[in-house]
């Protein structure tokens, strides 16, 4: 079969070819993948600074945002058979054992492995996962849409889980990337107000979509400052929560500065790696900075019946190229031409 195949480790280093189809055990499926997103991690990995080395076991298939048919399954499968339509947690490895699989946060599994960059991953034509991961695709979801349940489940575990969002509160989103869009819908839902949307110069296009799904206003921190926007729409008062999408370190200097005392500060973006950010305001303001990684079972349950009911539209945020075009693909993630590239393979 095909495969994007991260051959070994530095900048680059990405190829398609020919590899063989997985070959599964008892306890797993395989997947004919119908659709495939490019996550700003893979971008990440494709280039590869030393930081996130530890993130990759090359030889490996990159891609983890997929959803296809199911084409095997292994003599242990039950509640799966062939031709169902699925899309699958990126949780390749877990040890099922410890403190955090045990209390059903597997995703912090000290063990884990993470599929399309420890594990082989979808961007080919055939992925092996295991059964426990998968969730069955709702008959009114596309492939394509299907394929964003893995990034709209990582907002949802942020913005549900993590931040506990009440109606009504103030929400910023620093990030109008394909996690930040998606996290402005799922606060939108749980009855928060988004006042405002940052982003750079190259995110123009993505901060008018940020208006048409619902933002009060966005900031195109080229020409205005996001904090002094912020504490003019509060009364300088700041506002409840901060969602950080994009990982970079000015945003979280600027997110500390925006928000309220007591307010909350959730990061989901990384990347920033070491920055010199004064933390100083965390003590005198209360505030709460909390990490959001990844996302567990009952996330992509909430989300698909979220998705299959219209209550989260992705249509906007997708842009189709064949497999054979990832080069392109890429290149439009990275240059910010579209919003979510979708690779068929």
């Amino acid at each position: 079969m095909k495969a994007l195949v991260k051959v070994q480790h530095g900048d680059g280093f990405i190829e398609l070819k020919e590899v063989p189809r997985p070959h599964i055990g008892p306890d797993d499926v395989l997947i004919n993948v119908k659709a495939v997103g490019i996550c700003g991690f893979d971008i990440t990995l494709y280039h590869e600074t030393p930081a996130y080395s530890k993130f990759l076991n090359p030889p490996v298939i990159l891609g983890h945002e997929f959803s296809g048919v199911i084409v095997e399954v292994g003599k242990n499968v039950k509640d799966f058979t062939e031709g169902d339509r699925v899309t699958c947690e990126t949780h390749a490895v877990t040890c099922g054992r410890c403190y955090y699989c045990m209390s059903g946060k597997y995703n912090l599994c000290p063990e884990r492995l993470g599929l399309g960059y420890q594990k082989d991953g979808a961007f080919a034509e055939f992925v092996k996962v295991p059964v426990i991961r998968l969730h069955k695709l709702p008959n009114n979801i596309s492939f394509e849409e299907g394929a964003l349940s893995e990034p709209c489940s990582v907002c949802y575990h942020a913005l549900v889980d993590i931040a506990h969002i009440k109606p009504g509160e103030s929400v910023v989103i620093i990030g109008p990337g394909p996690i930040g869009l998606l996290s402005l819908q799922i606060a939108k839902i749980q009855g928060a107000r988004i006042i405002l949307v940052s982003g750079t110069e190259l995110d123009k296009e993505r901060l008018s979509l940020a208006n048409k799904l619902g933002a009060e206003v966005t900031v195109n921190i080229s020409e205005e400052d996001p904090v002094k926007k912020v504490m003019e729409i509060t009364n300088r008062f700041g506002c409840d929560i901060v969602i950080e999408t994009s990982g970079a370190a000015l945003a979280r200097m600027q997110a500390i500065d925006m928000v309220r005392k007591g307010g909350k500060i959730v990061l989901i973006g990384h990347g920033a790696g070491k920055a010199e950010v004064n933390l100083d305001p965390l003590v005198y303001k209360e505030v709460a900075m909390l990490g959001s990684w990844s996302h567990v079972w009952e996330d992509w349950e909430n989300v698909l019946k979220l998705m299959a009911t219209n209550y989260i539209n992705v249509k906007p945020l997708i842009n189709k190229f064949p497999l054979n075009e990832w080069k392109k693909a890429f290149e439009a993630v990275e240059m910010k031409k579209v919003v979510k590239a979708i690779l068929i393979p």
